[in-house]
């Protein structure tokens, strides 16, 4: 297992488009494990592979709820959505930079698993909110290009430190 590099913002890979996994073999596998631990060693809440320089659809999340496993999606696709809700949103590859942005309050999305079976999860609310979050990085979308006009803050490091702190709360 290693810590990965996060692609920061000015990076080329992070518009472009990722390509769908065909086979998950164990180079997969290495990478899955690489992307939650580097995500939960920046207390990050997701993590696309394209944001660790790899062109793959592949998204881990942790909304850190007691007793819920991380979420490994392989060719993630929303089916459907529902609601609407305006939320305070960050990223890993634009360190320090949140803003308001308009997500749906509840999602279904479908996925492979590490396993290489389909799943389906319904979500809602931050969960809902990571998912489009992440699905949008695999289309070569990033959230800066999606938000509430004048909402942007730059802050400090320590205060991004808390801000991650508070939502896992």
């Amino acid at each position: 297992m290693a810590i990965r590099i996060i692609r920061e913002e000015g990076d080329e890979i992070l518009k472009k488009k990722s390509r769908e996994v065909e086979n998950i073999d164990e180079k997969v596998l290495e990478l899955i494990q690489d992307m939650l631990e580097t995500m939960h060693k920046l207390n990050g809440v997701g993590l696309a592979a394209v944001q660790v320089g790899v062109l793959k659809r592949i998204v881990v999340i942790d909304i850190y709820e007691e007793g819920v496993e991380p979420y490994i999606l392989i060719n993630p696709e929303i089916i459907k959505t529902k609601g609407e809700q305006t939320v305070e949103e960050g990223c890993l590859s634009f360190p320090n930079k949140f803003a308001k942005i308009v997500r749906p309050k509840e999602v279904i999305a479908r996925a492979l698993n590490e396993k290489g079976e389909q799943i389906e999860i319904k979500a809602k609310d931050l969960l809902a909110q990571a998912i489009c979050h992440e699905v949008d990085h695999l289309n070569g979308e990033v959230f800066v290009d999606k938000i509430i006009p004048g909402t942007l803050e730059i802050i400090t490091a320590e205060q991004t430190n808390e801000k991650k702190e508070d939502r896992k709360k």
